[in-house]
């Protein structure tokens, strides 16, 4: 009876998909997210913000709790009009406005609730499950040591000096941007007479800046950070072309924007409470690609360590999924850097800075200290949560404070290891100039990779709540800017692959 159910259920999936294609090798395909390709007129988009612990702390001035959104659908008949979904008061709900809507003074629990709120009012009702937003995730790396607001591998930290690992010019570094919004309109483009839809969000780190339109002016500013994040597209036909611009100042020198297509319920990578996204069906390994088209027109320095692709996903050292307990839950990521000056740390004299072992598309394994046989400049750097017991010496163990819990990255670069995989085989593919669509076979690649398990543990289920891209700016000299437009995004999964699970479309 189960294997019946399991499927016709598998078999609905495919029956009703909205989306569906072939792949070059006539395998068919169904979209894994709410909008395919990102075509659907009626967009749903969201911005959320960060401080170095991936929490709030406090709420910039006037601005609310660091979540937005533009929701709208379209109204065809007569003269096409958005029907917009989220109100200004509800983007601008606070702490310091919301006293009748919640009894928790917690910024950070607010901000979880407000984006499940929002996610009701964009919420798409589709199968095998509602889907709500594209995320847009900000990010500042600042941190002040003194003050211990962020925890130590999910444990309260004591204060510990500052140090050049953790920027921060005194107190109030942690504050969150602010944020302005301009709503998606309809206007005519005079060129070929197209109905475009564009809306933008964008906003500073630097507060002082507290003028919606000087902030607007930002990028041509000496020393001011800003960020700006711009979608446009035709009614009717083409996608949505997100275009992303991040400036760095000397205040905040350490900052990221990714666009995220997240779990539409659970966990995402990185977080310790439900979430809202895009992606209806949480892709597994080894079965899903993801494409989309990027074209990257500033690299933010040689600092700005440039995700073509990174995939984030939550379980503990022994193999169970990830409940929410932050001493055990650990967060795993792993991205391909592209930034052609982003050198491996990964070497034969520091071999703390690879992983144990690297599985070639063949299935062959080989050890860090093969010298001869190990893809040393295929690895930026790996780090191994610092909760595990049993992690292989020499080990070098992730920064224990950037997550809510501990946390496992491996970062890798191009090489020729990974072109099976559609991945770029050498330095400056897909960089400054060289605009491309890809289609990545994330699934196969993040089944190969190294993440840490406890000995004599189950193999875990891979499965990815978060895929995303975009950059982290990472220490940068002042003023640097990455700027870039993403389209097309999609993330697939073979039929087969669903026919087979009795979890894919859960």
């Amino acid at each position: 009876m189960m294997q019946k159910l399991k499927f016709c259920w598998g078999l609905i999936a495919i029956l009703l998909s909205v989306s569906g294609g072939v792949g070059g090798n006539g395998e068919s395909y169904i979209s894994a997210i709410g909008d395919p390709g990102m075509r659907r007129d009626g967009l749903r988009v969201a911005i959320e913000s960060w401080n170095q612990c991936n929490e709030v702390g406090e709420e910039a001035p006037n601005m609310g709790s660091p979540r937005m959104a533009d929701c709208f659908d379209v109204n065809y008949f007569g003269d096409i009009k958005l029907i917009h979904k989220v109100q200004k008061w509800q983007n601008k709900l606070g702490i310091s406005n919301s006293h009748d809507l919640v009894t928790n003074k917690s910024v950070d629990l607010f901000a979880a609730w407000k984006e499940i709120y929002l996610g009701q009012k964009c919420q798409v009702i589709d199968f095998p499950k509602p889907w709500q937003f594209w995320m847009i995730m900000l990010k500042s790396g600042n941190m002040d040591t003194l003050a211990a607001i962020c925890p130590e591998y999910g444990k309260k930290a004591k204060p510990f000096k500052q140090t050049s690992r953790f920027p921060c010019f005194g107190k109030g570094c942690m504050n969150m941007p602010s944020m302005y919004h301009n709503y998606t309109t309809i206007y005519q483009n005079e060129k070929d007479g197209n109905l475009m839809m564009k809306g933008r969000f964008y906003g500073s780190w630097d507060l002082e800046i507290d003028d919606e339109d000087e902030v607007d002016k930002a990028v041509d500013m000496n020393d001011i950070s800003c960020y700006s994040v711009t979608w446009e597209k035709p009614v009717g036909k083409g996608s949505w072309v997100f275009h992303h611009l991040l400036k760095t100042s000397s205040k905040y020198p350490w900052l990221m924007l990714y666009l995220r297509s997240d779990a539409t319920s659970g966990f995402s990578g990185g977080y310790h409470y439900s979430t809202r996204g895009m992606s209806k069906i949480v892709p597994k390994s080894p079965n899903f690609k993801v494409r989309f088209t990027l074209e990257i027109k500033r690299g933010g320095g040689p600092k700005s360590q440039f995700y073509l692709m990174d995939m984030g996903s939550c379980w503990k050292n022994d193999g169970r999924p990830c409940d929410g307990d932050v001493t055990s839950d650990v967060t795993r990521y792993s991205e391909i850097i592209i930034n052609p000056e982003i050198e491996a740390w990964c070497k034969p004299t520091r071999r703390d800075q690879c992983p144990p072992y690297h599985t070639f598309a063949n299935g062959t394994r080989v050890h860090r200290n093969d010298t001869a046989h190990f893809p040393y400049d295929a690895y930026h750097t790996y780090c191994a949560p610092g909760n595990a017991n049993y992690f292989e010496q020499p080990a070098n163990t992730c920064d224990p404070y950037s997550n809510p819990q501990p946390q496992e990255i491996l970062q890798i670069l191009p090489h020729p290891v990974w072109g099976e995989y559609g991945y770029p085989t050498k330095k400056g593919e897909g960089w400054v100039g060289d605009p491309r669509t890809w289609e990545l076979d994330v699934g196969r690649l993040s089944q190969s990779l190294h993440f840490y398990q406890d000995p004599g543990t189950t193999p875990v289920e891979r499965y990815w709540p978060s895929i995303d891209l975009g950059t982290e700016i990472y220490i940068s000299n002042v003023g640097q800017i990455a700027e870039w437009t993403v389209s097309h995004f999609d993330i697939i999964i073979p039929k087969h692959a669903l026919l087979n699970s009795d979890k894919g479309a859960s």
